[in-house]
């Protein structure tokens, strides 16, 4: 059978199941529906708070576990069948719902039919930075009285929700802003997320190769961003970072406007004059064709941060909003969980909690921690977790990613079982690569061993940096507790 799902609307949905329900996203659109009047049902495995909760107050009726008969059973079928992106084709419960021929989508496509073809899409994309960009422009906008939609993935320190939708405005052609993510949409939908988010405006922070477990190469990874390019709505705009020579590349030849930034050196017409790092903040000068237009200070630090904060700038300009509003929201914002998050200081040790994976991640993070605590010995524990960084892809990349530590302790690679022999990251090698370069460096097979083996060098005065896309067996928490 045609497995692509068939149009549909918000009007004519009744009733919704949500295959995946458990996931913050999910939740958050189910609790959507929920409000919009349609009975919803989802399933999940082991759901917990505080997703469980929000899912019990909304009224969504939870099945546990994966089975045919949570769709079967219900004696009213399911209008549409949302499946999220973490099922796999053989979950039998997904099979069920292509296999009896329920209509059915995965979330970008459903938010694709029921909120995006009306609404303003402000789509923020790129390898690097995407999630702090998306969720700092919602945020000014909300401060700015713009009551924008947004969906977000990540957990902002600023906003109530990663999805919120204003309803009054889903027909009202106003702001809704989209983290453009290019990791696939569902097992039977093998393209970018974002190429279902319509977008009248996008700002592309960056390129470069990442996801290797389902991009083969570069080449590929850049035709995934060439499309979006090209799904811009007529009179759109785009808002490019020029510090990747690609970027200038890609969009030599578009079709709408474009607004360069990136750093002094990068042929870019806005860019950071004079900047200035102190007392826990930011500032810096925004320069327009080498000309000082206005004065912006943040309380993140780095200069992944500043170009960050001034893609959102050029964007409020553009949407026409108060400078002097802008300009407090940027100040205020408090940034995202799992991004340079601090976590507890116990004996005077500093932990910060950071999802920095790629190399070039590792690397920004490092640097912005360097700055903001320069007087502290700055010890980095990195987590080789997501699909890339279990791989070799940038085994050597890594060695010069870790530069600003002054120790670093790597743990071994998580599961590999599905990696060829040929192509997995080797923490021995890194740690190998590391020493020669004169940098103090541990390998750690577990997150007890580690703690175990930190909590021995750390003095008062310290900062250690936790860097994994993933949970790491609860290291942070562990270490914390052992301090105390």
């Amino acid at each position: 059978m045609d497995i692509k799902p068939s149009l549909f609307n918000l009007k004519s949905l009744k009733k919704v199941h949500i295959i995946g329900v458990g996931g913050t996203l999910m939740g958050a659109f189910a609790a959507f529906l929920r409000r919009e009047g349609v009975e919803v049902t989802g399933s999940d495995q082991n759901i917990y708070p505080p997703m469980s909760d929000v899912l019990k107050n909304s009224g969504v009726d939870i099945f546990n576990g994966y089975h045919p008969e949570n769709l079967i059973s219900q004696a009213q079928r399911p209008d549409l069948v949302v499946i999220g992106n973490v099922i796999r084709a053989d979950n039998e419960e997904a099979k069920a719902a292509i296999g009896r021929g329920y209509r059915y989508s995965s979330l970008p496509e459903a938010m694709e039919q029921l909120l995006l073809k009306e609404t303003r899409n402000l789509v923020i994309a790129g390898t690097h930075g995407k999630t702090t960009t998306s969720s700092l422009l919602a945020y000014v906008l909300v401060c700015c009285g713009q009551n924008p939609s947004y969906f977000i993935g990540g957990v902002s320190q600023d906003l109530p929700l990663s999805f919120h939708v204003n309803s009054s405005q889903v027909h009202n052609s106003r702001y809704f802003v989209l983290e453009g993510d290019e990791y696939d949409t569902a097992f039977w939908d093998k393209v970018p997320k974002f190429n279902h988010y319509l977008p009248d405006e996008v700002i592309l922070t960056s390129i470069e190769y990442d996801h290797a477990d389902i991009y083969p190469d570069f080449q590929s990874v850049l035709k995934a961003f060439e499309g979006l390019v090209t799904r811009i709505r007529p009179q759109g705009k785009m808002i490019a970072c020029f510090d990747y020579p690609v970027i200038q590349e890609l969009v030599k030849n578009a079709k709408i406007s474009v607004y360069s930034y990136g750093s002094s050196d990068s042929n870019a017409r806005f860019t950071p004059g004079r900047m200035s790092f102190e007392t826990g903040l930011t500032q810096f000068e925004v320069l327009d064709r080498q000309k000082k237009v206005d004065e912006v200070t943040l309380s993140l630090p780095g200069h992944h941060n500043v170009l960050n904060a001034l893609a959102v700038w050029i964007q409020c300009q553009e949407l026409g909003l108060d400078a002097q509003s802008v300009r407090s929201a940027l100040k205020s914002f408090q940034g995202v969980k799992r991004r340079q998050e601090v976590r507890g200081e116990v004996q005077g040790v500093l932990v910060i909690d950071d999802f920095a994976h790629h190399p070039t991640a590792v690397r920004e993070t490092l640097k912005a921690l360097r700055y903001r605590y320069p007087q502290r010995r700055l010890i980095a524990v990195f987590e080789p977790r997501s699909a890339t960084s279990r791989r070799k892809v940038f085994q050597k990349q890594y060695s010069e990613a870790f530069q600003e530590a002054d120790q670093v302790y790597v743990a071994q690679p998580y599961d590999q079982s599905r990696i060829l022999e040929e192509e997995k990251f080797s923490t021995e090698e890194l740690i190998d690569d590391l020493k020669k370069a004169g940098k103090e460096s541990f390998l750690i097979s577990s997150a007890e061993e580690g703690v175990a083996l930190i909590s021995k060098q750390l003095r008062s005065g310290d900062l250690v940096a936790v860097l994994s896309n993933g949970s790491f067996d609860g290291f942070i928490t562990k270490l914390l507790d052992h301090l105390k």
